[in-house]
């Protein structure tokens, strides 16, 4: 899949203009550095979707746009980040909006569709579980989770991912966080499938220096005492 900003994204990318130049930089090198087209492309074509640690919310303006059948919500706990991101994204009203969550918490669905991209690694394996786990319980029958992260494979593409986040994270703060704790995507599918998803796992590296990998579950039947 081209990495070439299509028409989406340039409107999407165009809505922070007026933003400042760093959040403009962060805004141009996430499309750059993420694969973001594959990730959309696994979104449903309408309904209600939440993007948890949307940062700016490139991502959510990028999915609005590609579909003008769903609403997309962003949450994030850089407030910082949403203030610019709720500036930029006005323009597309109620199809597009971040606002400020909280660690580990999920707004109360159904959805249509969870993603989480390059999040979870900022979190303990067992906050990470938790909220994948809160994550099906807000989904609506049908609905997906998508979770892009990064694999644990080729061994090169992952310490370079973690000599990045190292920079982003406890040297420049351009995220926030601590420790890093890189799972396993097969270990986040088992999570997943335990809780009654159908679950894939396919690599998005090529091209990429970065080893990104996607996790899809979807929530075909009703799991007891889930939302839905």
């Amino acid at each position: 899949m081209s990495r070439r900003p299509d028409a989406a994204a340039r409107a999407a990318m165009a809505l922070f203009s007026d933003a400042p130049r760093a959040d403009r930089a962060h805004v141009r090198g996430r499309w750059w550095t993420a694969p973001f087209p594959a990730v959309e492309a696994e979104l449903p074509p309408s309904g209600r979707v939440l993007e948890i640690g949307c940062g700016h919310g490139l991502f959510v303006a990028y999915a609005a746009l590609r579909a003008p059948g769903r609403q997309v919500v962003g949450v994030d706990i850089d407030t910082d980040k949403i203030a610019v991101g709720a500036k930029a994204l006005a323009p597309l009203g109620d199809r597009a909006q971040v606002g400020i969550g909280r660690s580990g918490h999920v707004p109360e669905g159904p959805w249509a569709a969870i993603v989480i991209l390059d999040v979870l690694y900022l979190l303990p394996a067992d906050e990470q579980r938790a909220l994948l786990v809160e994550s099906v319980r807000q989904l609506a029958d049908g609905g997906v989770i998508l979770v892009k992260e990064m694999a644990t494979e080729p061994s090169w593409k992952t310490r370079w991912n973690s000599f990045q986040e190292t920079l982003a994270v406890k040297v420049l703060r351009i995220t926030e966080g601590g420790n890093f704790t890189f799972v396993s995507p097969d270990t986040m599918a088992d999570w997943l499938r335990e809780e009654g998803l159908s679950v894939d796992v396919r690599p998005l590296d090529r091209g990429h220096l970065h080893p990104h990998v996607l996790v899809r579950g979807e929530r075909t039947t009703t799991v007891a005492g889930t939302a839905g």
